[in-house]
Formats: structure tokens, C-alpha cells, sequence
């Protein structure tokens, strides 16, 4: 296993049904599975899913413990995840086609992006874009 370099940041995300959202993330928007550990309870205890050659999002069910809600849950979005792409067109094809909410529409952006916002089947906000933030010197 490759070790990241440090620094590098990894999302993780509950799900009220974390089984569909794994089979919809695939679909939607191409993330390839990883390591999948079942709860006892017919849930996902940790799931990973992984995007080109460094992409992760991990992910699991909402526990009773209260580590981690769905949007759902709460009423509202508490964050939002981008993911880069050279072609934004087909992955929001993709994503519509696969029932994902408009949240902004595909547009060229005044900072040189262009970028679209979607909300998965739980809530979730994922933008896909060219844009990629440059660190600092």
C-alpha cells in the first residue's frame, strides 16, 4: 500500500443506506470500489471508493454512537466535497443521468473553471471542475 504524502486529506462521509451509496457513487460518478467492511446490522462499518489515480472518499452508515450524520439528518448541508476533472461535461452527463440533483448548473466560471454542483440521493454536495487550487510558495 502507498503511503500519501503528508498533508494529503481524505473525506469521509455517512450514509443512511451506505450500501446504495456505494453501488450510486460507482455509477454516477465513477469512483472504483476498495476495501468494503460490513456492519453487523446490514450496514457499511468503513467503505472506501477511489477516483483516477489518487481519489479517495471513505464511508460507512450513520452509527447509533453519533460519529457522523447524513445531511439528512440534520436539514441541511455541513460541507461539500470537489473533485477535479478534465472533462466536466461528461461527468455532469453522468451524473444527471444517474438522478443527482442540479445544485449549479455546468457553467464557465469568472476564475477560469469550468464547474457544476450536485446533491447525491442523501443530501451530500459534490462539485466537479477544472479549477485546482494551486498551494502556496
Amino acid at each position: 500500500m502507498d503511503t500519501p504524502a503528508p498533508g494529503t486529506l481524505c473525506p469521509c462521509l455517512r450514509y443512511q443506506d451506505a450500501p446504495a451509496a456505494l453501488d450510486w457513487l460507482e455509477r454516477a460518478f465513477g469512483f472504483r470500489r476498495g476495501l468494503v467492511v460490513p456492519d453487523e446490522s446490514g450496514g457499511i462499518a468503513h467503505a472506501e471508493r477511489h477516483l483516477g489515480s489518487a481519489g479517495l472518499v471513505m464511508l460507512g452508515s450513520v452509527r447509533a454512537d453519533g460519529f457522523g450524520r447524513a445531511p439528512g439528518q440534520l436539514g441541511n448541508v455541513t460541507g461539500s466535497l470537489y473533485v477535479h476533472t478534465a472533462d466536466p461535461d461528461a461527468a455532469h452527463a453522468r451524473a444527471v443521468a444517474e438522478g443527482a440533483q442540479l445544485v449549479r448548473p455546468l457553467e464557465n466560471t469568472d476564475y477560469g473553471s469550468r464547474d457544476f454542483s450536485v446533491r447525491d440521493p442523501e443530501g451530500h454536495v459534490w462539485s466537479f471542475g477544472t479549477y485546482w487550487p494551486q498551494p502556496p510558495a
